[in-house]
């Protein structure tokens, strides 16, 4: 399957192809894999992301699925790449890392069935969803504070074409251990329900993104944690965790909190109803 990466190359932005162990460039230039400097691997206008899709999910939150999919928006400020650097800022400890499937618009949609949506997908990446739930009492409808932080939106490392999305696994490893472990096949609306689903409304525009949702055990990382996210077929996206230079401001805004909400959605299902105490790490 053809991958498509952009990199920093001799100091400009460039697409590469992957060949091996090797990313070469159209004019012929080539440099390693692991020597590269990777950026995302698309320029989105916007990218929209699922709430609940993975019945993994749903059920460790003893919820149920809506009858048709919810969405939020992650703005492209919060685009981040593969070995880039996620930032929790000063005064926040529950940052959760959500492995997901990445779906990349190849050709302007806009009111397209279910069946046409897969020709205008020109392929797929790795995403981590990333959500700083400290805002959550605040920003709980529109999510932009707690999924539209500053390097929350990590794409890549590559646009993978040809792509067939079933049955594919999906692992996310915190230090080398698999914490989410699931299936493209538990996802209650596929990629090209997604799709066709905002352009009923929306157009989608060549490298929008739309994030497919993420299984169950999303957890809060500290700084100096190393998360990858691996799908079969598509790689493996790594970052790592840092805390950021200064703390959030104090002197306007709503703060973080800890109420139970943020505890809830931080260590997953209801904690209150369960009668169970979160760690607090």
């Amino acid at each position: 399957m053809p991958e498509y990466r952009r990199i920093l190359l001799d100091g400009a932005a460039t697409q590469v192809r992957r060949e091996g162990e090797e990313l070469v460039s159209a004019d012929g230039r080539v440099v390693g894999v692991e020597e590269a400097v990777h950026l995302p691997p698309v320029v989105p206008s916007k990218v929209v992301a699922v709430h609940l899709n993975h019945r993994s999910r749903v059920e460790e939150f003893m919820t149920s699925l809506p009858d048709a999919p919810t969405y939020f928006h992650k703005p492209t400020s919060s685009l981040n790449a593969h070995k880039g650097a996620v930032v929790r800022p000063e005064r926040c400890k529950y940052l959760n890392y959500e492995g997901e499937v990445a779906i990349v618009i190849g050709r302007t949609a806009r009111n397209v069935s279910p069946a046409e949506a897969g020709d205008y997908i020109a392929g797929y990446t790795i995403g981590n969803d990333y959500g700083l739930h400290d805002f959550r009492d605040t920003d709980a409808g529109s999510m932009l504070r707690v999924k539209g932080s500053d390097t929350l939106c990590p794409l890549g490392p590559g646009l993978v074409t040809d792509w067939d999305f079933h049955g594919k696994r999906l692992r996310t490893l915190v230090n080398g251990k698999v914490v989410q472990d699931g299936s493209t096949d538990e996802m209650e609306w596929d990629m090209h329900y997604l799709v066709a689903d905002i352009a009923r409304t929306i157009t989608l525009y060549p490298g929008d993104v739309l994030l497919s949702g993420t299984p169950a055990n999303s957890r809060p990382v500290q700084p100096g944690d190393v998360v990858e996210v691996e799908v079969e077929g598509l790689g493996k996206l790594t970052n790592h965790i840092v805390t950021g230079p200064a703390p959030i401001r104090d002197d306007c805004g709503a703060q973080p909190t800890e109420s139970e909400e943020v505890i809830s959605t931080t260590f997953g299902g209801d904690w209150e109803f369960r009668g169970i105490r979160a760690p607090i790490r």
